[in-house]
């Protein structure tokens, strides 16, 4: 049975904020659900790319989640990261997301990356 609410942007999913994302940065496994662009503008160092409109069981597998390591998902504002972590959850992961997306992270001016579009 499809579930809809399962792809809305809003409702309650389980959160991490940026100061405690950074302490644990180390055990834990970030997922960028942003576009391209802005994944290579700025992101988080040793995340991991996978766009929301790309996530899907397959494109997952593809990057090499430990099962048992819990996954942060991330994007602009903590909206697209509510799907991406019901997904992610769906598929047996320990899922999160960073409360107010990467809008959090810099206006608290934790360290970021950026790469060049390939």
């Amino acid at each position: 049975m499809f579930n809809l609410m399962m792809y809305l942007p809003w409702g309650k999913v389980p959160e991490i904020n940026a100061q405690d994302l950074l302490q644990q940065q180390q055990d834990v496994q970030i997922v960028d659900v942003r576009t391209r662009k802005e994944f290579c503008d700025s992101h988080i160092q040793g995340a991991l790319h996978l766009p929301l409109s790309q996530m899907n069981e397959s494109n997952v597998k593809a990057l090499s989640l430990a099962p048992t390591k819990p996954v942060v998902t991330i994007c602009l504002s903590a909206h697209r990261s509510i799907p991406a972590t019901r997904r992610l959850a769906k598929m047996g992961y320990q899922a999160s997301q960073l409360q107010g997306g990467m809008k959090a992270w810099w206006k608290q001016q934790m360290p970021c990356v950026s790469s060049q579009v390939k």
